[in-house]
């Protein structure tokens, strides 16, 4: 296992979080412009977080609420999920241009005794499913079906797109492969097996019966089109390392991030075009015509997992925001 791959994780999610934050909406050749050769780029100073890192932390806090408790299971976790995504909702620090689907679906999760698949927005797939869902890929004891299950949660209390439940699951397992030191270079045909061994199977004890809040007739129908998207982003991943062009803006092969299979198979072609260069990798996804916070976030979470706390420069890590909470949490995991 890497050295303290829980805090290379988060530490790294937050680190390419606050890159990518002031280039996130802007063309590359206006980030070049603005800020130099893409392999230069420096850690905005001071170092902000967005809301994808709140959002991390809020399921880190939620998960190890629920453990704490005992044998992690959907209600143990619904409830502490359900109060960190409220409590990001209400918060005065949520203005880091947060996305319209978290702020519609907390906004719904506030009233008591709503059923959390009344608030789940089942047309979204957007990437604040993923982005925020390391922590449960992290966590340390929980089963292939709890970690599973837990991914698939925490997305539907906000995206219930099947799609969006399906790329979480496949983020976090993404992320718990590379802990447990899996070689890069098989990641893409583990996750593509992983999809495929999955496409039918709905978790009903963890998600109830938000698949019939959509229009299909069956659960498995539901979710099966959610791996489908899934499967065809991981062949396009595919094709992009057959003929890697580190120079060229990764979007271009796996798409722009705004949505949750693009945002894992981008962030993942950025930790894979440079999988011994972790600050490069962040660098590469903060300079992109897409979703530049996210990926970079999502880049972060899988070079940390691989490469432990040390892929990150100290002077980086002691100036990010929130980096002593993420150090803790990841510590705790880590032991």
């Amino acid at each position: 296992m890497p050295n303290n791959a829980a805090t290379g994780a988060l530490l790294g999610l937050a680190l390419g979080d606050a890159l990518g934050y002031p280039t996130e909406f802007h063309s590359v050749p206006s980030i070049l412009a603005k800020y130099g050769p893409w392999r230069e780029m420096r850690l905005p100073e001071p170092a902000l977080i967005t809301d994808d890192t709140q959002m991390t932390l809020a399921v880190a806090r939620g998960l190890r609420t629920a453990m704490d408790r005992g044998v992690l299971a959907p209600k143990r976790l619904e409830r502490p999920l359900r109060e960190e995504f409220v409590d990001w909702y209400q918060s005065p620090d949520n203005n880091r241009a947060p996305g319209n689907t978290c702020l519609r679906a907390c906004n719904l999760l506030k009233a008591e005794g709503r059923a959390w698949q009344d608030a789940s927005q089942i047309g979204s797939k957007g990437c604040g499913a993923n982005m925020r869902v390391a922590p449960v890929g992290l966590a340390p004891g929980l089963s292939d079906e709890q970690r599973a299950g837990a991914a698939q949660l925490q997305s539907g209390l906000t995206h219930g797109h099947p799609t969006a439940l399906a790329a979480s699951d496949l983020t976090a397992h993404a992320v718990h492969l590379l802990a447990q030191d899996t070689d890069p270079a098989e990641l893409v045909a583990l996750l593509r097996s992983y999809a495929v061994e999955n496409r039918t199977r709905y978790h009903h004890t963890w998600l109830g019966d938000l698949w019939t809040r959509a229009h299909d007739p069956s659960p498995e129908h539901f979710i099966a089109r959610g791996w489908d998207e899934c499967l065809g982003v991981l062949d396009r991943l595919a094709e992009a390392l057959r003929h890697p062009d580190p120079e060229t803006d990764p979007c271009l092969a796996t798409g722009q991030g705004w949505i949750a299979e693009e945002a894992l198979a981008t962030g993942l072609l950025c930790f894979l075009l440079f999988t011994d260069e972790p600050v490069t990798a962040l660098r590469r996804a903060a300079c992109t015509s897409g979703d530049s916070d996210s990926l970079a976030c999502l880049a972060g979470a899988f070079a940390g997992a691989h490469a432990g706390v040390d892929a990150w420069p100290r002077e980086w890590a002691d100036r990010v925001e929130h980096g002593s909470e993420l150090v803790t949490l990841g510590a705790l995991w880590d032991a």
